[in-house]
């Protein structure tokens, strides 16, 4: 199996390769460049270093959400356009699960926040004793209060990752005190190798018409759009 995996869901802009069970290539780039000004260069790298052609993949997998609306439409539309173009097949990752993926020592609950604004982030929580998030609560968004409300039954030992990790750090100590740990700069982003390891075991595959963003809430333009229409009325 061969297979390319892209994340541009939050602020790091990532891909990876896995070819017969390991990474051959992975790549994050954090810099005042935009993901669609480093995606594509980043995915020509990939493929030429690891030796492939973007038809010799069996699936192109990429992180299709919770996180940035531009971003994750960013590396959705590429990946249509890559796989429709190559003839070849999708495979969706979840962020907060990879994120989550990407920790396996730590034997508490595993907390990875994207930041939604406005107060809230895109949370979830995990068990990843064994290198497999074993997932404890769906991905939603939540004012940060209760979202360690809802995370308090889970646990006494929580481990924070993810952009809404330095969003919310005074917070979250606050409220939690020495229960709240916060990963370390290499744990804190998701790693692309985690995405593409995640889409290896994934059974379910998507025509590059069926690919589509992961969204928790409606993006800023729509929600005020319909503030607009209903002050209309």
């Amino acid at each position: 199996m061969k297979l390319l995996a892209v994340d541009t869901s939050g602020p790091v802009c990532g891909v990876a390769v896995l070819a017969d069970g390991a990474i051959v290539y992975e790549c994050s780039v954090t810099n005042k460049l935009t993901h669609s000004t480093n995606l594509m260069p980043m995915i020509d790298q990939a493929l030429t270093m690891s030796g492939l052609t973007l038809k010799e993949l069996d699936y192109v997998a990429v992180v299709t959400g919770p996180g940035s609306f531009t971003g994750v439409r960013i590396g959705v539309s590429t990946v249509k356009g890559l796989c429709h173009g190559a003839g070849i097949p999708c495979v969706t990752v979840d962020a907060l699960e990879a994120m989550a993926a990407g920790i396996n020592s730590f034997s508490g609950v595993v907390c990875p926040i994207q930041d939604a604004r406005a107060g809230q982030v895109y949370g979830a929580a995990f068990h990843c004793e064994n290198g497999v998030p074993e997932r404890l609560m769906d991905d939603i968004p939540l004012k940060i209060e209760e979202y360690v409300s809802a995370i308090s039954s889970f646990g006494n030992r929580f481990l924070f990752l993810g952009d809404g990790m330095p969003v919310h750090h005074k917070r979250l100590t606050e409220l939690l005190g020495e229960q709240a740990v916060f990963a370390e700069p290499q744990q804190a982003f998701l790693r692309p190798a985690a995405a593409a390891n995640l889409a290896a075991a994934k059974k379910e595959r998507l025509t590059w018409k069926e690919l589509e963003p992961m969204y928790l809430r409606a993006p800023n333009a729509e929600r005020c759009k319909k503030l607009v229409e209903a002050a209309n009325e």
